[in-house]
């Protein structure tokens, strides 16, 4: 089965409306760290304290994620998304009333992180559902559920994209206020739409009869994926740092978003791509080379000088990006039993979150001394530890690895 067959076969059984639904649900987490950045900096004047509030969003949301799946895994996605939607749309209104209201900044932070504790990790849970969609497809079960988690890896990638676009062309049009106005508006509309669609009753009817004590969460292999997630979080958050830095010493600090978004091109491709690698290429092995790609394709990074030659290495190097996280996504949920699947996932993103805030925070630290060059040098860095890790942990992974059985429902939506 082709790729293009298995994505169709794969958007045959949601139909195109939950494809849908499911994307733009996940925009608004990509939205709301940005929204909130430009927000408070415009309010306040400081980009220091619209940072301090953006970085309380999203390591609030690392925290939080790991218990919503938990819950989620509990509950059923319906009722715990459906509350994290609405919840977290409340909280970005309230975001957007304490800064208009004038109030300290630390105020805004403290929403901000509130409002991040809140919003759910639509991605993640999604991914969740693909095993008992696909139940019923029998011996292609196993290849449709690698597609759709290529699937999602590079839609998670896009939203990364296309978020801080909007948020970028909602203040040129109007304001901050009105661009996360929007994100509110989204999270409270589509959110709630994917909580309740059809697949969440399903997925949670397939993973509930399994026992939650049917085995632990945070095996040793989960354990090296979260580590895997960390290091390319690093990735992110130090590439966005050096970028920065780089387009602020060019006169154009506004160009970080759109250089930034460079990296997320080259990914979307490239993850769209995984579902042609054959079966025989297992997922250990994928994870090991693609971590080499992850060191080799960023250490051109060392010698960028100006920006024109930025776009290239950033093209490049994002196209083993998806990959690599599609990879340890796939792998957590083959090495985590199906009633815990949910928290699997959000622990992954979690892990990312973190990740990203470390990557930022050391190269920023490194940016201080020397400039955008040992702000990158994290990123190479945060490659070379990826192929220890994996290369020295393929024996945990392989051994954790197994199909699983298949659930014993499926759907077909419209």
């Amino acid at each position: 089965m082709s790729p293009i067959d298995s994505y169709r076969h794969l958007f045959g059984l949601t139909g195109r409306t939950y494809i849908v639904v499911a994307f733009l649900a996940r925009m608004p987490l990509a939205m709301s760290q940005l929204g909130i950045l430009l927000l408070v900096s415009a309010a306040t004047g400081s980009y220091g304290a619209g940072g301090f509030c953006a970085g309380a969003l999203a390591v609030a949301n690392a925290v939080g994620a790991p218990f919503w799946g938990a819950r989620a895994d509990r509950l059923g996605q319906r009722r715990v998304v459906a509350v994290q939607s609405l919840a977290g749309a409340a909280g970005l209104v309230a975001v957007l009333l304490v800064v208009n209201a004038g109030l300290p900044w630390g105020a805004a932070a403290a929403a901000s992180a509130a409002t991040g504790l809140l919003l759910p990790q639509i991605g993640p849970l999604a991914r969740v559902r693909w095993r008992p969609i696909t139940a019923e497809t029998g011996a292609r079960q196993h290849r449709l559920v690698d597609a759709a988690f290529s699937y999602e890896g590079a839609a998670d990638e896009a939203s990364f994209v296309l978020g801080p676009a909007l948020i970028g062309l909602g203040v040129s049009i109007a304001s901050p206020t009105a661009a996360l106005g929007l994100a509110a508006a989204g999270l409270a509309v589509f959110g709630t739409w994917f909580a309740l669609h059809e697949t969440a009753t399903v997925t949670h009817a397939a993973t509930s009869g399994s026992s939650a004590a049917a085995g632990r969460l945070l095996t040793p292999a989960l354990v090296v994926l979260c580590v895997a997630q960390v290091l390319v979080g690093t990735v992110f958050g130090s590439v966005q740092t050096g970028t920065s830095v780089l387009a602020t010493a060019a006169g154009s600090p506004g160009a970080t978003g759109y250089f930034h978004a460079l990296l997320g091109v080259g990914s979307v491709l490239a993850g769209l791509a995984v579902a042609a690698l054959p079966a025989r290429f297992g997922l250990p092995g994928r994870l090991r080379w693609f971590a080499v790609g992850l060191l080799v394709l960023s250490a051109p990074l060392l010698l960028v000088g100006s920006l024109p030659a930025l776009v290239p290495v950033l093209l490049v190097l994002g196209c083993t990006v998806a990959p690599y996280m599609i990879t340890t996504f796939t792998l957590a949920e083959r090495v985590t039993p199906a009633s815990r699947t949910g928290a699997a996932m959000t622990v992954l993103a979690a892990a990312t979150g973190l990740g990203y805030a470390l990557g930022a925070a050391a190269a920023g630290r490194l940016a201080d001394w020397g400039g955008h060059t040992p702000a990158y040098a994290v990123t190479v860095v945060a490659g070379g530890v990826a192929v220890l890790v994996s290369w020295s942990c393929a024996r945990v992974l392989s051994a954790a690895e197994s199909p699983r059985v298949p659930e014993p429902a499926g759907v077909r939506a419209n």
